[in-house]
């Protein structure tokens, strides 16, 4: 039986405090609404109980920031894409932001077992004055438990309305992509960062937003391929070619601390089921 689950999120300002709302349809949830570093950012989990997709699985949620208020949604483990004989299994995500709103969108990686059909999308909408900082990491296989994504294909779908497109479908026989040195040479977890505003970036930050990701980057293992880029004036992002999720994750979490400060004179605080 396939899941199709809905879930609405907005955030509002009520005085000095950002609160949380939601309603949901299906096997989605938001836990309690936590203030970690005080009321100004409303931090939440999302949470999907039954663990993973299958074909034929839908998942739809909505963000919506009103003006002032800053959210970061983020999630207690990795989303799991299943193997599938039929259907595509899909998570389509939508974020709208108001004028001054700010969204930190961290879910932890999407994981994609060998012979799914997975559909990943990710589609911003952000007014003038909002701004956005977010991720997304896809492990292909579990190659550390002999599984690789030897079957299956990913498509992958990154907009922010009218300024930057990001697509692409990963086909595990493609071997060109899978391991040629113009493709994912080999490595299965390919991750991009990103900062996005709704209107066009002054040089200036922009250029402390590059210069702050290289240098994290230049200290970073070998072993992690990373380049920062600006693809569009309102937009920077920080690419990763990894072998596993955690080195991966240990940059982008690096750079985010390094931008946190910078962009909106907040401390690197992490959400605290991180640090569980």
């Amino acid at each position: 039986m396939a899941w199709h689950g809905q879930l609405r999120l907005d955030y509002a300002r009520e005085g000095a405090r950002s609160v949380a709302r939601f309603a949901h349809d299906g096997p989605l949830r938001i836990l309690q609404s936590m203030w970690p570093e005080g009321d100004a950012v409303c931090h939440n989990v999302l949470v999907h109980p039954p663990g993973g997709l299958v074909g034929g699985d839908t998942l739809r949620v909505d963000v919506h920031a009103a003006q002032a208020s800053h959210g970061l949604v983020t999630t207690p483990g990795a989303s799991r894409f299943y193997r599938s004989e039929g259907e595509a299994a899909v998570q389509d995500v939508r974020i709208r932001l108001d004028a001054g709103a700010r969204l930190e969108w961290l879910p932890l990686e999407a994981l994609y077992y060998s012979g799914c059909r997975a559909e990943n999308r990710l589609h911003m909408t952000l007014a003038p004055g909002a701004e956005l900082l977010g991720w997304d990491v896809a492990a292909l296989g579990l190659p550390q438990a002999g599984q690789p994504f030897a079957r299956g294909s990913v498509l992958q779908h990154l907009e922010l309305d009218g300024a930057w497109l990001e697509r692409g479908r990963i086909a595990a026989d493609d071997a060109h992509l899978m391991d040629g040195p113009l493709g994912l040479a080999g490595q299965r977890c390919l991750a991009s960062l990103f900062f996005a505003a709704g209107e066009d970036l002054a040089r200036a930050r922009r250029d402390m937003l590059l210069e702050a990701a290289r240098a994290v980057i230049d200290a970073q293992s070998p072993a992690v391929t990373a380049g920062a880029t600006a693809p569009g004036p309102r937009v920077v992002v920080v690419r990763v070619l990894a072998p596993l999720v955690e080195p991966a994750l240990q940059l982008l979490k690096a750079v985010r601390r390094a931008w946190r400060p910078l962009l909106w004179d907040l401390p690197p605080a992490e959400p605290r089921g991180w640090t569980l």
